[in-house]
């Protein structure tokens, strides 16, 4: 896992664009966090993002709240947020994996991009490191990387335009 967080976003699109934080409540201290420097970091980078909220009560229930909101909502992105804490079990592992599997379907299902930042981390020093502390910070990595994938999205939907025109692709 990276220790940076992605470079500062290319803007160039003056497009509105409609943004869903899907997060859950549990561990709030830390999902709290994540909303709070999500949200600053996008509006921070762009003026043209309406974003919305909508908070869950665990990491399980994500993946059917972005299915609703995709059907009936129409995002440009959503971005999921969550802070699991291992435990003694399995658990913990079990429904990481559930939420990112059943994420990544519905992104490629709905040609949407969903921001998994979901974590699962083995100690509340982890998840104080990535959701509070400043240099490993997921949430504005989760902003920072649905503004620039929502910028390429935008230019190949441009007419004519295809992957290769992007200035990081050449």
């Amino acid at each position: 896992m990276s220790d940076l967080i992605p470079p500062k976003p290319r803007l160039v699109s003056s497009r509105k664009m409609k943004i869903c934080i899907v997060a859950s409540k549990f561990n709030q201290e830390y999902t709290d966090a994540l909303v709070e420097n999500t949200a600053n970091e996008i509006e921070e980078f762009s003026t043209q993002a309406r974003v919305d909220l909508i908070r869950v009560p665990g990491a399980n229930e994500i993946p059917v709240i972005t299915k609703i909101l995709l059907e009936k909502e129409e995002p440009d992105c959503i971005i999921a947020l969550g802070c699991i804490i291992r435990g003694g079990t399995s658990q913990a592992d079990l429904i990481a994996a559930s939420v990112s599997e059943n994420l990544q379907r519905l992104a490629v299902d709905h040609s949407t991009p969903i921001i998994n930042e979901v974590l699962i981390v083995d100690d509340e020093k982890q998840a104080y490191a990535r959701c509070i502390g400043k240099k490993l910070n997921r949430g504005r990595e989760a902003a920072r990387c649905a503004l620039d994938v929502l910028e390429i999205v935008g230019e190949l939907t441009k007419a004519n335009q295809s992957l290769r025109l992007h200035p990081s692709n050449k």
